[in-house]
């Protein structure tokens, strides 16, 4: 239903609405909720469509969907026995003094189609709440159906009818984290037979076959990424005479078209999942691993920038993209290349000598690019956090990554393709980054302040953030800082015209070079492509509903990465409830609206309620005990024994 409704917000042409979808659009239309022009039906403007959210004293806010506008105000909440959380349709109340403000007319389902409860046992009675809130999950079951469970049983809900979908396992067993974190979103690792056998229908690629396609097999291209890498979305070649960068991309778009099996799955799914211990790819393996894999060794498909870098001025200074077969000569990982940087690693024959020679004339000027970029973007040090878990689904061990010379180097022959991919079009998926609002930056300001910072306002919010970064180093708070600087911004998303990257301080950018995990990035080779092949049929079909995707993909961006998180907090939950009333390090992170802190110990990343502070500030380092811990809402509570003096 969500979907359906970010989509008649944007305007529905009639041959996408499916069979299911039919019944609700002719009764929206009865209603008048919604009009028809020619072939688009869109809603009337009178009324829009939202999630409750801030349900109190019988009002709520409207928070519309489908477009960035200012919450509406409801005050008839109670009159229509909506609860936070129901997807409503509603009517603004137009002239009305005051801010936004409208009226719901129907409640149609709930936001969060899916959902996850557990068993509980109180006073000697069962009940089946839901696992976030503690409330009862809604769903009708008998006294027998519900003493046939036992305690702590978790099951996945469905929303739209209150119905118990499945039996996820039980809240005891560390291997359930996965199947919760992921039923919440309705998130799944199996492939239909129909999407297995068409992935497995694809042949080995034959060069003979694609006459129409620029063969650089015989550049020395190659990969880098993590060692625990399986999907190589991205080569890259350097040639120094001509001072031009090749960044080639996984031609995902050859195997997945659009209205197949795979491709309504791909929409489905958007983006690749990454827990600790696996992938949950966007695509079949049989493709994200294998035939689109970028492997050594093999010819490949590929999408490929050619930009002719002008050295003075750091510019491209020309650019074309082409499909292309590329013959990938060695698959290397971030250490490699930093060993190589570092002096210890040699080549092992003249494939990976050629290889070594422009890598090493490359991260010149990359490295001037970054310089170059930094003069207007930031760089931010948010650490990110590794985590390791056994066969038994426990924590082991976490680190938080650094970034490195070879990472560095990576992301700036990307960024410069997407860049490029972005100037070529008025209207598709950029990814945009607002600037942030004065009262966010002004609250920022504030907390810096409180623990010793001097803020001086500069002329500009770059002058400004730079000054505070240098303050941040000197206090050995880089990652912390830069952490509440990235918190105060706008989130980063997709949007159908250009508004600039803040964050990177680029006039245009879109994402190009990961169509293997990110889905956004497919729909721009196929635009790219049809713009090539001046095809206006196959553009207008990527464009046709390009506002309600980029609103969806935006949306599941946001799913994985809170799946992610998640998983990560039921981890750290589990391994706390293990080291009850025992001390560690930590620092705190938060003072407002809550006491927060960040485990500093053999184990890293852990985030802490603290219960008791002591009357610590931000970021004073301190000793923690574990006092409780919440396993179905994932949350440690603990109280802060001991403020550790600085150093001065």
């Amino acid at each position: 239903m969500k979907s359906l409704l970010i989509r008649l917000t944007n305007g529905l042409d009639e041959q996408d609405i499916s069979s299911d979808e039919l019944k609700f659009v002719n009764d929206f239309l009865a209603k008048e909720y919604i009009t028809k022009k020619e072939s688009i039906y869109k809603f009337n403007s009178k009324y829009r469509a939202g999630t409750l959210g801030l349900v109190q004293n019988g009002t709520a806010y409207l928070n519309v969907i489908g477009e960035y506008v200012r919450d509406l105000y409801i005050d008839d909440v109670e009159t229509i026995k909506a609860t936070e959380g129901d997807l409503v349709i509603a009517q603004r109340l137009l002239g009305k003094r005051g801010a936004p403000s409208a009226k719901i007319v129907e409640v149609v389902g709930r936001a969060e189609t899916y959902s996850v409860a557990y068993i509980v046992l109180k006073d000697g009675k069962k009940s089946l709440l839901d696992l976030k809130t503690e409330f009862p999950a809604g769903v009708e079951i008998s006294e027998e159906t519900l003493n046939s469970y036992n305690d702590g049983d978790v099951f996945k809900i469905n929303n739209q009818d209150f119905t118990i979908m499945e039996r996820l396992g039980n809240i005891k067993d560390p291997l359930v984290d996965e199947k919760i974190v992921l039923a919440q979103f309705n998130k799944h690792d199996e492939f239909s037979d129909e999407v297995l056998a068409l992935a497995s229908s694809f042949k080995e690629v034959e060069a003979s076959k694609y006459p129409s396609r620029v063969d650089l097999r015989k550049l020395p291209f190659c990969t880098i990424d993590p060692v625990t890498a399986k999907d190589f979305d991205d080569a890259i070649c350097y040639d120094e005479e001509s001072t031009t960068l090749y960044v080639a991309i996984a031609d995902v778009s050859e195997y997945v078209t659009p209205f197949g099996a795979i491709d309504n799955e791909a929409i489905y799914r958007s983006f690749s999942i990454y827990l600790p211990h696996r992938s949950i790819p966007m695509l079949p393996r049989q493709l994200s691993e294998t035939l689109c894999s970028l492997q050594p060794h093999v010819d490949r498909l590929s999408y490929v920038f050619e930009m002719k870098i002008d050295l003075a001025s750091l510019e491209v200074s020309s650019s074309k993209v082409y499909e292309a077969i590329i013959h990938s000569q060695r698959r290397f990982n971030y250490e490699e290349i930093d060993e190589f940087f570092e002096g210890k690693l040699k080549a092992k024959n003249s494939s990976e000598e050629k290889i070594f020679d422009y890598i090493a004339k490359l991260r010149v000027v990359t490295d001037a690019l970054k310089v170059k970029r930094l003069k207007i973007g930031y760089d931010f040090r948010s650490n990110e956090l590794e985590m390791f878990i056994d066969e038994n689904s426990n924590i082991t061990h976490t680190t938080y990554a650094q970034e490195t010379p070879s990472h560095a180097l990576i992301e700036d022959c990307m960024l410069l393709a997407n860049k490029e991919a972005a100037r070529r079009f008025q209207r598709g998926i950029f990814r945009i980054h607002e600037p942030p609002n004065q009262l966010k930056l002004q609250n920022l300001y504030q907390e810096l302040a409180g623990i010793g910072m001097f803020i001086d306002i500069k002329k500009s919010i770059k002058e400004t953030i730079t000054e505070i970064q240098k303050q941040a180093k000197e206090m050995n708070l880089s990652s912390e800082v830069d952490t509440l600087i990235i918190q105060s911004q706008m989130q980063a998303r997709y949007a159908p015209l250009n508004a600039g990257h803040f964050g990177l301080g680029f006039e245009e950018y879109t994402h190009f070079t990961s169509p293997i995990r990110r889905y956004s990035d497919l729909i721009v080779h196929r635009l790219l492509k049809a713009i090539a092949n001046n095809d206006t049929t196959e553009g207008s079909y990527v464009l046709r509903n390009i506002e309600s995707l980029c609103v969806s993909v935006s949306e599941k961006e946001r799913e994985a990465a809170t799946i992610e998180v998640e998983f990560m907090a039921r981890k750290f939950a589990r391994w706390a409830d293990e080291n009850i009333d025992k001390t560690f390090k930590a620092r705190i992170t938060s003072t407002e609206p809550f006491f927060k802190a960040e485990l500093h110990d053999e184990i890293q990343g852990a985030r802490f309620f603290i219960t008791q502070n002591l009357n610590a500030l931000l970021f004073d380092d301190v000793i923690v005990r574990i006092d409780k811990v919440d396993i179905p809402k994932a949350k440690i509570y603990a109280s802060v024994v001991e403020i550790i003096e600085k150093d001065i």
